[in-house]
This record gives structure tokens, sequence and C-alpha cells, in this order.
């Protein structure tokens, strides 16, 4: 659902590569008429969906079928309509297997087993060691500004001029990989627009630092003048996706502007500045080619669990370790260069 260089890049990738209406697999008119009948009857087979079963007489066997559910099962997802396509799904997979025949995506997504209430159990795992990541590295910047790097003597302020806005972005992050995690535990419409938005918002916000940083934007007025633009954009492009329209090729164009604009000036101006943690930098931009490779080419999840996506989560995990590395790093660059001016 980003963190700087690398996250930029890889959100655009999984936005581009994000969920879709139709695929193969709900196109499939077994599939179609297996989920039709089970939302109608509640069985599937042999099976009976629980969740598809009338408690209350008055309500008719015929309506709408999430009028058989009470408000605590709606809010952990586990509904008549998602149960119907997951067991229809697995049905139609294990026929699809036994006439050797190569699995297909259902509503954009790969078949995968679930485990419990997680649809995507190793994408859910990953996405909350990533949130992990992001917690210790925010924390780890806010000691070292707090009790390790000295401070100025009259304001009693840190050197470092962004630290505000890098502990904006760790808390953006973390909210973005929270969303991630509940996306990938439960996937409808509500998870799924919090986990696109949060990681537009961290996306955006990353833009504005990025470009601060970069141009080494310190007065408050400029700041501003830089911010409100795009600010403005992805508060519009938020609301777009929300309440107008989930447009995944126009979202896909929109982060994929914003992640590779951003990758390309980090690692110009950690070349052209001769920034002491330039490598740091450089390496993150290279993970990220080579993270990016896993979303180019997919592939089925392995025993119904690892797919390209989640191995994509996985290397999210180092990479942000590495970024935040290179944040303490700077700050520390920028203190210094800071007390050798006024010496």
């Amino acid at each position: 659902m980003g963190v700087g260089t690398w996250i930029s890049l890889l959100i655009a990738f999984g936005c581009l590569f994000g969920v879709l209406n139709a695929s193969a697999g709900d196109a499939d008119s077994l599939y179609r008429n297996c989920v039709g009948q089970c939302e109608k009857t509640g069985d599937i087979g042999d099976q009976s969906i629980r969740h598809c079963q009338f408690q209350n007489s008055d309500v008719p066997l015929d309506s709408s079928w999430y009028m058989q559910e009470p408000l605590y099962l709606q809010w952990k997802q586990l509904n008549c309509r998602s149960d119907c396509r997951y067991y229809c799904m697995m049905q139609r997979e294990n026929q699809r297997e036994k006439l050797g025949q190569h699995p297909v995506k259902y509503h954009g997504k790969w078949p995968f087993k679930r485990v419990f209430i997680f649809q995507e159990p190793l994408s859910a795992v990953l996405s909350a060691f990533n949130l992990l990541m992001h917690f210790i590295g925010w924390l780890t910047f806010f000691i070292l500004l707090r009790y390790k790097l000295p401070v100025r003597p009259q304001s009693r302020r840190t050197y470092y001029e962004y630290s505000g806005l890098w502990h904006i972005y760790g808390v953006l992050s973390m909210n973005a990989w929270f969303w991630s995690a509940i996306f990938h535990t439960r996937d409808f419409d509500l998870t799924e627009k919090l986990d696109y938005s949060s990681a537009v918002a961290v996306l955006g916000y990353s833009l504005i630092l990025c470009l601060l940083r970069v141009f080494d934007v310190k007065d408050e007025a400029s700041r501003v003048m830089f911010a409100a633009p795009i600010l403005a954009f992805v508060t519009t492009h938020i609301l777009y996706l929300n309440f107008y329209e989930m447009d995944y090729g126009w979202n896909m164009k929109v982060c994929l502007l914003m992640g590779v604009s951003q990758l390309l000036m980090w690692a110009i101006w950690g070349g052209v500045t001769r920034h002491p943690s330039r490598f740091k930098l450089w390496a993150v931009v290279f993970g990220c080619a080579l993270a990016m490779l896993l979303e180019i080419y997919d592939f089925p999840p392995f025993h119904g669990y690892a797919d390209a996506h989640a191995l994509w989560h996985a290397t999210t995990i180092p990479l942000t370790y590495l970024w935040w590395s290179f944040i303490k790093d700077d700050a520390k660059f920028r203190r210094s260069a800071l007390v050798k001016k006024v010496k």
C-alpha cells in the first residue's frame, strides 16, 4: 500500500498491477453460475455456506445476500459473497487442476488458500513486518534526534531542518502498510479504497519531501509553494478514486509519474551532491529495480500462498531498513555541515 525512492516506484508498480475487475477466472461461466447459485441457496455441492443461511424467518430466502449478515460478520468480511467466491474459486481450480490446466486469476487476483480469515496470509504478514520495520526506523530516527545529536544552544531545536517532515512521513508510511495488511487480510471495497488511498497519500507526500530535500528548501513560505499544488492534486485524485470512479488505469499513470520522478531525482541528487551516504541511496534504487521485476514477471502462488507480489513485499523489508539508515545518515551529515558553518 512507501519510503522515498524505493517505495515510490514500488507503489507505482503496485498500482500498475493492482486489482482489476475482470479476469479469466471470474469470466468463466461455471464459476459465475456457482457464485450466483451459492448466493441464492447457500450451497456449493454438498457444502453449505452458513453465512448465506437466514436465521430470521421474516426475511425471504431469495432476498439479497447482504440481508443475511449480522453486522459483526460484515465487519470481518466473512460474508456470503466473499465465502461463495472463495469456495467456488477453489472448486473450479480443483477441476482445472484435474484437467491439467494452469491457475487463472479471479477478480484480478490469483487463487490463494485462506488461513483462518486471511485471504492472502503471506502478503498480510509481510505487510505487517514492513509496518514494524517502519516503526523501528522512525523510532531510531526520533531517538537519534532527541537524545544523541546535539541541538541548537539557543532554541534547543535539532540542527536537521527536515526532521518534522520525516516524522510525518514515518506516520504516513506506517499507515499505508497497516492498510496494506488489512487489505491482504480481507479484500473488499472499503479496504481496497483505504489501501489505495493510503498508498497514493504517502507517494504524493514523499514527492513533496523529495523536492524539498533535493532543492534544499528551508523557508516555510517556499515549502508551501512547493507543496500546495502537489497536495491539491493528490487530494483531488484520492477523492476521485473514492467517490467518483476507481479508475485503475488512471491511478497507475499518476503513481508511475510520481514514483519515477522521485526515483530519478533522488538518484541524480545523490551523485551531484556527492552525499556521504549516496551508495546507500543507490543501493535502494538498485533494489527497487530488482523488486520491480517481481511485479512484471508475475506468477501463480506457490502451493497457494507465495506469489510474486508476496515476494515483492519481502524485498521491501530490507529496503526499508536501508532507507531509514540513509535518513539518519542525512541528519548526521546536515548537522555536521551546519556546525562547521557556525564555527
